[in-house]
C-alpha cells in the first residue's frame, strides 16, 4: 500500500469521524435542548449580552450549524466545505473557551458541548480539545479529493463493425 493511498484512507477516517462527532453533538445538545439553552444562557450573560434575547437563536444557531457541518461532509461534493465548516465551529468554540477563561476571567461552568453526556468544563481543556480536533478538519480541508469519475466511452455502431473486421 502506497504512502498516498494510506493518505488517501485516513483522509476518509477523519472525515466521517468529523461527521460523526457533529452529529453525536447535535443529538446530544438537542437531547436535552433546555439544559444546553441553559448553558448557553450563562455563557451569553458572562459575556454581557442579553441571555433571554439570544440564548434559544444561539443554541438553535449551534445545532443547526452542527447539523449543516455533518450532511456537507457526508456529501461528496461538499465534503471541503463542511471540513471547512467544521473547523470554524472548532475555532470559534476554542477562541470563546480562551475568551472566557483569559478575558473574562470567568468561573467553571459546564459547556454542555456533548449536551451534558460527557461532562466538560469551559475553559483551557475545552480550547485545547478542539483545537486538536481542528487536525482532521485540516487534513480533511487539504486532503480531500473527490474520487476520479471513469471516462466514458462513446462508441458508434460503425466502430462495432471496424473491431469485428480486423
Amino acid at each position: 500500500m502506497t504512502r498516498q493511498r494510506i493518505f488517501r484512507i485516513v483522509v476518509q477516517i477523519c472525515r466521517f469521524a468529523l461527521a460523526a462527532l457533529f452529529l453525536f453533538t447535535a443529538g446530544a445538545k438537542l437531547a436535552v435542548a433546555k439544559a444546553f439553552a441553559a448553558n448557553v444562557g450563562e455563557l451569553l450573560a458572562a459575556s454581557g449580552f442579553n441571555y433571554l434575547r439570544w440564548m434559544w437563536p444561539v443554541t438553535i444557531i449551534v445545532i443547526v450549524v452542527e447539523i449543516i457541518a455533518t450532511a456537507l461532509l457526508l456529501i461528496p461534493r461538499t465534503v471541503r466545505l463542511g471540513a471547512l465548516i467544521g473547523g470554524l465551529l472548532l475555532v470559534g468554540f476554542a477562541g470563546y473557551a480562551l475568551y472566557y477563561v483569559y478575558v473574562l476571567h470567568g468561573e467553571a461552568l459546564e459547556c454542555g458541548c456533548f449536551g451534558g453526556i460527557i461532562a466538560s468544563q469551559l475553559g483551557v481543556t475545552t480550547a485545547l480539545r478542539n483545537l486538536a480536533l481542528l487536525v482532521p478538519a485540516l487534513l480533511v480541508f487539504f486532503g480531500y479529493k473527490r474520487g476520479s469519475r471513469p471516462t466514458q466511452i462513446t462508441a458508434t455502431p460503425g466502430d462495432a463493425i471496424a473491431s469485428e473486421a480486423h
